[in-house]
């Protein structure tokens, strides 16, 4: 099976921000993933995820959960070339 990025897509296809829910924050500024999103991002118990900030005007905007090992994936991915030829260049 082919492995996609979220944004990835085409077409009717095309991925798209939306609402997923409202959640709140307690008093010690903890907050629920709800169940059903939980399910449908596949995410389980002991998973880590970053968390990504997008500013605006010096402010914090809005964030970003992303998890820690599809982002590990996608720097390697986007890395691992440039390092390759890093290599190269230093062997010569």
């Amino acid at each position: 099976m082919k492995k996609t990025s979220c944004s990835a897509g085409s077409g009717k296809n095309k991925s798209c921000c939306k609402v997923e829910s409202l959640i709140s924050i307690d008093e010690r500024g903890q907050m629920v993933l709800p169940k059903d999103l939980r399910e449908k991002a596949n995410i389980e118990p002991g998973d880590k995820l970053a968390v990504i900030s997008w500013e605006k005007d010096g402010a914090i905007c809005c964030f970003t959960l992303i998890k820690a090992d599809s982002l590990a994936g996608g720097i390697r991915d986007f890395l691992g070339p440039m390092m390759q030829d890093l290599s190269k260049n230093e062997a010569k």
